[in-house]
This record gives C-alpha cells, sequence and structure tokens, in this order.
C-alpha cells in the first residue's frame, strides 16, 4: 500500500473510487527493473442503504433497503525510456450488483450483477523530449478511460451506473450510487502542458452507456494555474447519439464554460464560480447554469472546521451532461436524496447549500450538509424541498475507509402534486453506509 493516512480523510476518501477519480486508488506492485514497472490494481467498495420513502419511476411506495458493491481489478505499467519519455497503460475489470429492494428511485431492482471490461489504454508521456512544454509537457492516451475537466460540473467520467429496472438495454450492472463504471468507451486525449502555468486539454470521448444515449463529444480545456487558483475555459460540441435512448439535442450541442478554483492569495479561503452556457443545436431556447461557492477553514480552531456556502443556478432545458460526484458530498449530486432519488438533478432549479466540516483527529471528519432547491421544474415547484445530511468519514485503517451517512429530505410535494414521492409529503429519513477497501 504505497498510500499514507496522514492526507485528511477528505483527500484520501476523494481520491477513492467513489469519488471517480481517474485509474485505481492503489496498486500493488509486481515488478520493477531497469524502468518498467507492473502493478496489481484492486479496489473494492460496499454500500448499504434503506429510505423510509420512495420517488419515481419506482412503481409503489413503502421505502426501500438495498445494497450495492463492486470490485475492481487488473493490471496496470508503464516503461521509461533513457530520454524520460514513457509509456504507460492499464486493463481492469470491473464486477458489480445490487441486491434488495433496489435503490429508492427505481433506477435498479436489486435483481442486478455484471462483469465487464473498465480500463483499456495506452499512453505515451514526452519526459523532458520537449523543453518548451516541461516535464511530461505532452501526454497522449487513447482507450477505454475516465476523463474529468474540473470539479466535475460536466464532465466526471461516465459514470451513470442504472440496473434492469427501466428496462434491460439500460442495465449496466447496478452499483448505482457507487458508479462502479466510470470509463468512457473510447477515448483519444492530449494533455498538454505542466501543472504550472498554461495547459490545455484536446479530448475527443465516446459513450457506451445507453443511459447517456451513447454520446460522443469532442472539446478543448484550457486552463491556467497560478498559486491563488486555476482559471478555465472547456469548448463541447456534440457529435452524436443514438437518438432511440433520447438526448436528440446532444447532435450539434454547444456548450462553452468558464470557472475559477482557488484561494486568491489568501490562506484558509476558498473559492470557486463556473458559468456555462448551452446552446442545444436544435428549435430548442438556449440554456445557462451557473454557481459561486466561497469558504473559511478556522485553521487556529480545535478540529479546524470549515464552512461553505455556495448559490447554483440551472435553466429549464439545461443538460448536465456527465456531471458527478469530485471534491465531496454535495459535489455535484446536490443532497444525497434529491440528487440520487427525488430530483432535482442539476436541471431547472435554484440550489442553497450550507456546507459544516470538522475533523477531530486527522483519519476523522464529521460533516453537515443543508440545500434548498426551488423554482423547479418550469417555476411550478414541484421539486421544491430541503435536505440536511448528516456523515463521517472515517480511515479505520489504511485498508478500509468507512462513511455513514444520515439524511432527512422534506418535500414540497408528493407525486399526487408534482412531485415524485410517492404518497406523501412527509420528511423522508435516509441512511447509508458507504465502505471503501483499498488495497
Amino acid at each position: 500500500m504505497k498510500k499514507s493516512v496522514k492526507p485528511s480523510l477528505s483527500a484520501i476518501l476523494l481520491g477513492s473510487a467513489i469519488a471517480a477519480a481517474s485509474g485505481s486508488a492503489s496498486a500493488y506492485n509486481l515488478y520493477s527493473e531497469a524502468g518498467t514497472e507492473l502493478d496489481l490494481d484492486i479496489e473494492a467498495a460496499l454500500g448499504v442503504f434503506s429510505s423510509q420513502e420512495n420517488y419515481r419511476p419506482k412503481p409503489e411506495g413503502g421505502g426501500s433497503d438495498w445494497q450495492e458493491g463492486y470490485l475492481k481489478y487488473g493490471l496496470s505499467g508503464q516503461h521509461t525510456y533513457s530520454s524520460g519519455a514513457s509509456l504507460y497503460g492499464a486493463l481492469n475489470l470491473v464486477s458489480s450488483a445490487t441486491w434488495g429492494d433496489g435503490d429508492a428511485g427505481g433506477f435498479t431492482s436489486g435483481d442486478e450483477s455484471e462483469t465487464d471490461l473498465e480500463d483499456a489504454y495506452v499512453g505515451w508521456r514526452s519526459g523532458n523530449l520537449i523543453p518548451a512544454l516541461g516535464q511530461d509537457g505532452l501526454d497522449l492516451s487513447f482507450g477505454r478511460q475516465n476523463f474529468v475537466i474540473g470539479d466535475g460540473f460536466l464532465i466526471n467520467g461516465d459514470s451513470l451506473n442504472l440496473g434492469d429496472a427501466l428496462g434491460n438495454d439500460l442495465d449496466r450492472g447496478g452499483a448505482y450510487w457507487l458508479a462502479a463504471r466510470k470509463a468512457f468507451d473510447r477515448t483519444a486525449i492530449a494533455r498538454i502542458g505542466g501543472s504550472e502555468g498554461l495547459r490545455s486539454d484536446l479530448f475527443w470521448l465516446e459513450s457506451d452507456n445507453k443511459a447517456q444515449a451513447e454520446t460522443e463529444l469532442a472539446g478543448l480545456n484550457l486552463e491556467y494555474v497560478i498559486p491563488e487558483g486555476t482559471f478555465g475555459m472547456t469548448y463541447l460540441e456534440g457529435l452524436d447519439v443514438n437518438e432511440d435512448f433520447g438526448y436528440a439535442n446532444r447532435d450539434g450541442q454547444e456548450t462553452v464554460s468558464l470557472r475559477y478554483q482557488g484561494n486568491a492569495g489568501v490562506n484558509n479561503l476558498f473559492l470557486s464560480g463556473e458559468f456555462v452556457t448551452q446552446d442545444q443545436g436544435d428549435d430548442s431556447k438556449d440554456a445557462d447554469a451557473w454557481y459561486l461557492e466561497a469558504g473559511w477553514t478556522f485553521a487556529d480552531l480545535p478540529w479546524s472546521p470549515s464552512v461553505n456556502y455556495r448559490y447554483s443556478t440551472f435553466d429549464e432545458g439545461f443538460d448536465p451532461l456527465f456531471f458527478g460526484f469530485n471534491r465531496g458530498y454535495g459535489t455535484w449530486f446536490q443532497g444525497e436524496v434529491a440528487a440520487n432519488y427525488a430530483g432535482p438533478f442539476n436541471s431547472d432549479a435554484d440550489v442553497h447549500h450550507l456546507g459544516l466540516k470538522a475533523s477531530p483527529t486527522e483519519t476523522l471528519s464529521l460533516g453537515t450538509l443543508f440545500f434548498d432547491f426551488s423554482d423547479t421544474t418550469g417555476g411550478s415547484g414541484g421539486l421544491d424541498g430541503q435536505e440536511i445530511d448528516l456523515y463521517a468519514e472515517w480511515v479505520v485503517n489504511p485498508h478500509l475507509i468507512v462513511s455513514p451517512l444520515v439524511g432527512f429530505y422534506s418535500p414540497d410535494h408528493s407525486d399526487a402534486n408534482g412531485g415524485t414521492q410517492i404518497g406523501n409529503d412527509d420528511t423522508n429519513v435516509y441512511a447509508q453506509l458507504i465502505a471503501v477497501v483499498p488495497f
């Protein structure tokens, strides 16, 4: 195990599989000689879930109890030449399953299991061959792999993992919350520049995920990285889509994003924001989405507590594309109940979010999240509501990370009045326990 328990729990947890980080969370070296390395990659995750209420498209109410799990395993390696340039690659499988009642939103039935290819890519890094670009300033990779832009507001892997509850064509093996599968089916990615200054990504991505209508897109990501933060601009263009599964407007869709994240040179300050405008590529009107977030860490107080506030707004018809769990609970699944089961799903909504977090020890963090959802479903308020989540993140030991969470979701409306909670608008008590096992 190469990882240390010294970093904060959040850094470790978010580097794990449930944070949808590219590559494997842990690796065991099998061979290292003459510039050649071969690693065994293994990662496992298990989730236990319970919800007092169910949500459309679940066919009936009464609550649900279910379990999810996956095991990722395979090989990765690289060979470094005398010039410093290197070849690298990985080949990994994922076995995933859902048991029990299926999830509260009706996206899994509880009877899914599948083993399939996950990572299968090769790449080349330039080493010192191009001094103007710095060390490894050119990185070319091809194949089946994960890809992330910024903090995942638009692209955080192809991580939507439905089961068979909505039809066998959409079944990706379950493990809906854990997002067992994250790799795009086909990619060509050029990363240009180092970790500081001006850098860019040129990419082509093709999904084989029918829940994403097998979308094909290409784009350019530009970033300017300085100690005070990262400025970014992204352009995405939809190239093709399987219209049998919806999202017809993605063929020709153009999306432009501007963002910033950093501390503006002020210790303990956190600032983040992104503005996105989207040309739907058909007769639909354009749609925008944006957010602003500010946070402060009281580093001199016991437990180093932090507080963050964020406002995000999404136009009706905005396509959130491939957003995903990235830098912690609430990004970009806003509310464990709302974002996973009840809605809204990062479209047609305004969201106020307040987060509090503290770390009693280096291996334990405690947090509270509040969300207020308004102006949903075309302004009718059908998915308006509030949610409070209480959670912990605990590194039990280098091979076990545990995160329990309890959520309280209060919808303004039941399914009979334009909402999605089946049978009532009572406060739902929801619980989950996630365990990640990096070997």
